[in-house]
């Protein structure tokens, strides 16, 4: 665990995990400027993480690093102790962590399950169970778990997936119900498309397939799900979280929104 030593206030602090990539950095970002304190979580080396917190000192609050492994109960203990140490006890909780197998139900290795399960789905509960209770003496907080469309619906060979996500949106509704009269709100943000790195393998296969340019195939892929053929920016995702840790968002609890062009509204 890293940090830079500056002082400490966690009256508005936020614990993101996946946060050196993708979805995750870009939401780390948007809490940075609104003037978070922001713990970065993900995989990263000890040069990676320091010049990603450099990066993040520009906002002018602390920061902090773990690289904990989430695939455990103790790896979860100890992203809070060094969530703890860093930045103190975050009011905000966001579960984005999470990794993708693919392969049919009958041919689903046992062991990928497991481990699909335990990052995306055990991993969003231990850190909840931990951070909960400095929320509740606190009389606030906000947990924001990153779903997917795949929390709302299912596609082939993403039995393991699937299970999770639908399994984080249960975990979210029943954190919101036990903990609505703490202040504290537990919602689901369930993306479809959104343009990151991962995507791009595909866009180019397709394009290369096909004959296709670099356009056409990204509306290819991604209007074979969606209505709208356009994926969403990382940093809607983050400034939707930004929003439900507002005051305009207080009595948005147990929801499950959906930022995926229409895909779950067929």
């Amino acid at each position: 665990m890293w940090e830079f030593a500056v002082q400490k206030d966690s009256s508005h602090a936020v614990l993101i995990t996946g946060s050196t990539s993708g979805i995750g950095l870009a939401m780390a970002h948007c809490f940075g400027r609104a003037g978070y304190q922001v713990m970065l979580h993900g995989l990263a080396d000890q040069d990676s993480a320091q010049a990603l917190l450099a990066e993040f000192a520009r906002y002018g609050s602390h920061n902090g690093f773990s690289d904990a492994d989430l695939s455990t109960e103790e790896g979860c203990a100890q992203l809070v102790r060094d969530t703890r140490e860093a930045v103190g006890n975050p009011s905000v909780l966001i579960n984005n962590a999470g990794i993708q197998f693919t392969a049919p139900a009958h041919d689903f290795p046992a062991q990928k399950w497991q481990q699909i399960l335990s990052i995306n789905l055990s991993a969003g509960f231990f850190l909840s169970r931990d951070l909960l209770p400095a929320m509740r003496a606190a009389n606030w907080g906000r947990i924001i778990n990153i779903a997917s469309v795949h929390g709302l619906v299912a596609s082939e060979h993403k039995a393991a997936y699937c299970a999770a996500k639908h399994g984080l949106i249960g975990l979210t509704k029943v954190l919101a119900l036990e903990n609505a009269d703490c202040n504290i709100t537990a919602n689901a943000i369930c993306p479809g498309w959104v343009e990151t790195p991962l995507i791009q393998p595909q866009i180019e296969a397709i394009s290369r397939e096909q004959q296709l340019d670099l356009e056409a195939a990204r509306a290819q892929l991604v209007g074979a799900k969606q209505p709208m053929a356009k994926a969403s920016r990382p940093e809607a995702i983050g400034e939707l979280a930004l929003y439900l840790c507002g005051d305009f968002a207080s009595t948005i609890t147990g929801a499950s929104l959906p930022v995926d062009g229409g895909w779950t509204a067929q």
